[in-house]
This record gives C-alpha cells, structure tokens and sequence, in this order.
C-alpha cells in the first residue's frame, strides 16, 4: 500500500506519536464505534498493555486516552482547551461528547496499567470497553499504536488488505532497489516519482499546501522551543538548553572566534528545541514520530539558513523524498521503537532527513538512496531506553546527533557517484531483524540501558 508524505509527517502533539497521538486517535475511534452501536453505553474503560503500560505515564498516555474520550484529536489539539476539559472530567468524572449519552469515567479507576498482560499483535496494545449501568461490559475493542501515530483495530488486523491498493498510483515501489529502478527508467528523481503519486489521490494544489503546513508547523515548533526556558515536565529537573545555546550562538556568530565545527552546535539546537518542545507536551510533526521529530526540520532548517546555493522552492523536494524513505522503512521494518528499539525512530528519521538534503543539494537517485543507507547504518543497534518513561534523556540530544548524522551522511554521498558496497534494502532488513532479537527491555519499556542505569528519584 502506498504511504503518502501526509501519512509520514502528521501534525500532532507530544510527547510521542505512539504512546499519545495514537492511543488519542484509538479513543476517538472507540467513540465512533459507540456512535455506531445498538447498545446504549453508560461508562468507559481502558486498559494499557505492554509498552503503553511500561512507560504510559512519562509518556501522558493515560492522559491522552482521557482527551481522546473528551473528543480531543492531535491534529487540531488546544491545550488550554485541554486543561480546562480534563479539569472538569476531574470533577464530575463523566464524558460529554457529541452522539452519546453522558458517560462515566474516572481514569483514577476506569483507566488500568496491566503490566503483565502483552496484547497478541503488538507491544503498544490497548483494550477499551463501554459498560450498562449494571457495569457489564457491552462494547469492547482492541487497538495498536504501531508508531508515528498509526492505529489499528484488532478486526483491522483480521481483514485482507486492498488488492489493489498501490494500484491508484503510478510509481509502486516496494523496495529501494524498485525505487532505483523505476527512477531510471522513467528520467525522474524520487521526489517527482512521490509527486505524481500524490497527485493521484490529491490535488497538486493540495499536495503544496500541505507540505507547506507541515513546514510551518515545524519552524514555529523551532522557534517556540528556542524562545522557552525553564525545566521540562515530568519530575526529572531536566532543562530547557535550546534558548541559551542559541543565546550564546548569536553571539558567537560573524566573529572570528567560532570554529568551523560551531556548525554542529546550530544543528543540534533547532533538533533539540523541536524536542524541547515535543517533551512539553507541545504541537509537533511526527518526521516519522514525535520521538524523532528534531532530525528532519533541523536538517531542513540547515539547508535554508547556512548553505549558501539553498532554495526554498526546493523544500516540497525535501520532504517528498524523505517521505519516500520514510515510507519503504515503515513497509519494511517499523519506525515503532517499540518494535526495533530507537534505530527505527532516530535511525529512520536520520535515513529520511540525510535522503532529502542530498536531493535537494543535486543529489541522483542513486546517491539519495547511498544518503540514506550511510545514515540508517550507522544507528543500526540504537536501543530506546528512556530515563522515567519520559521523551527527555537520552531522547532530545539524540535528535541533534542524529542531525548532525544526516547532513554527514548525504555530504559523503555527493562525494561519491551513488555506488556503494551495503544498499539501503540490506540496511532496512537488518534493522528489522536486529529489532526482532533485541530484547524486550530496550525497546521503549524503560527496563534497561540507561533507564535503569540513570538514577532519576
């Protein structure tokens, strides 16, 4: 199935795409069921399995089932609307939205953590019920927030995808090495191959203002996190650094003390406050999830502001091939780093950013593709082991590095003529298989690495 760049980069709210967009959209979902069912439902519960369970309270999943079920969506979120909706639901412990009767809800009871439970399709599982008056459950579904803000159902898993479902759109690679080859023989890059298959199912029109959304949404996430002090949330202490790095940058900057790799510490801090920002509960792009969401807009923001030949008429190009990237890792291997650990997240997202600067500084489709590769490989391994279950440590400074990694990554492939010895399908299927062997504890559970490592109370 074709994933679209508006699939790959969703406007939403953090902290994670997995732990708090999705299961957000899996309550509203739940909500539609309801709408749709004969029963006359008088409460509410859920329960949170796996993953969800193990870091769902550094991660607001708790609180963003709460707003799913008071009709709040992550595309349209407003958090002061938000407070004053979960205030309420404090008092009068009832759920009020359109198409239903008042229901009963008290996520101090109504909402569980099972710890022992692992739901069958996939470690970020949940199981949301409606009850009669007697407390009888009437309505029950499964759902799975299998990363970036993707939900499933579990009858969505029972049904037989689309048999045609690639066949709406003209370019249907499936691989890179498909990718290369279709590029070859049509005369065109990737991003005009993406092009035209969002041109099947929107607008052009509709395809530019998309991703001039998106960018918007991304540069305001950078500018508010540069302009914001102060701690993060979450009972860590940790500090808000982007506002006082870029404080002590702009001094730096024009002047004969700053040495050339100061070009690091810029990347870094537009990743960073991306990040700040998503740790605060903020509006961001999931690029391909909010735990990755730094790496593509600083590298982006890079192009723009220091490369002296950058165009921004060249952005659409940027995000058209990076999504193309993002989308054969997603078909793959997973960007779920409770899946493959935060290779899938960071790694991904360093593949996808370092694949989009390379076209857009005149890279071929071959040396797109060597971007990628070079970038992916080289956080082959990475664990996600967050301190506290919170999207703060190792998180934030993980989205520079990875940054800084991509822009490496596509400089080394324009020094080159796209022929290299490991292809990106190579480096995608070892992700996936480095992802299924690595054990539980270090994909996004806070069982070991550095959140058992790091004492935090």
């Amino acid at each position: 199935m074709f994933i679209s760049t508006f699939d790959i980069f969703k406007i939403g709210v953090g902290p994670s795409s997995s732990h708090t967009m999705g299961p957000m959209l899996a309550a509203g979902l739940f909500l539609d069921t309801l709408r749709k069912s004969h029963f006359t439902p008088f409460g509410l519960r859920a329960s949170l399995h796996g993953s969800l369970a193990f870091t769902g309270k550094g991660h607001a999943t708790d609180r963003a089932v709460a707003l799913g079920f008071l009709g709040f969506l992550p595309d349209s979120y407003d958090s002061n609307k938000a407070e004053i909706a979960l205030a309420n639901l404090a008092a009068s412990q009832t759920v009020s939205v359109e198409g239903l009767p008042p229901l009963k809800f008290d996520p101090a009871e109504d909402l569980v953590f099972d710890f022992e439970t692992r739901l069958p399709r996939h470690t970020n599982g949940m199981v949301l019920s409606a009850t009669d008056a007697q407390g009888d459950i009437i309505v029950r579904e499964s759902y799975y927030s299998i990363g970036g803000g993707f939900v499933m159902s579990e009858s969505d898993f029972a049904k037989k995808p689309a048999a045609s479902a690639d066949g709406a759109v003209p370019y249907q690679f499936r691989s890179a090495a498909e990718m290369l080859e279709q590029a070859d023989e049509s005369g065109m890059s990737i991003a005009d191959m993406m092009l035209a298959n969002e041109c099947r199912l929107r607008s052009r029109r509709m395809v530019d203002e998309g991703i001039e959304r998106i960018w918007d949404a991304m540069t305001r996430c950078i500018a508010r996190g540069i302009e914001t002090g102060g701690v993060l949330p979450g009972g860590l202490g940790v500090r808000r650094r982007a506002q006082s790095i870029m404080t002590r940058l702009k001094q730096e900057y024009g002047t004969n003390l700053a040495a050339p790799h100061i070009i690091n510490d810029w990347i870094s801090v537009y990743a960073m406050a991306v990040n700040e920002e998503n740790a605060s509960g903020g509006q961001v792009v999931t690029s391909p999830t909010n735990g990755a969401a730094g790496v593509v807009p600083a590298t982006l923001k890079y192009y723009l502001d220091h490369v002296p030949s950058a165009w921004s008429g060249r952005i659409p190009d940027f995000f058209l091939t990076a999504a193309a990237i993002g989308g054969l890792m997603k078909r793959n291997a997973s960007i779920s780093g409770a899946e493959c650990g935060c290779q899938a997240e960071v790694g991904s997202a360093a593949a996808m950013a370092a694949a989009g600067l390379c076209a857009v500084l005149g890279g071929t489709p071959a040396q797109v593709e060597n971007a990628a590769e070079i970038a992916l490989e080289h956080h082959l391994g990475m664990t996600c082991d967050p301190v506290k279950g919170l999207v703060q440590i190792p998180c934030i400074e993980r989205n520079g590095l990875g940054a800084i990694k991509a822009v490496s990554a596509a400089s080394l492939s324009l020094r080159g003529d796209g022929t290299h010895f490991v292809s990106l399908d190579a480096c995608i299927e070892t992700m996936r298989q480095t992802g299924n062997d690595m054990s539980e504890k270090y994909k996004e559970t806070s069982l070991g690495g550095l959140a058992v490592n790091v004492p935090y109370c």
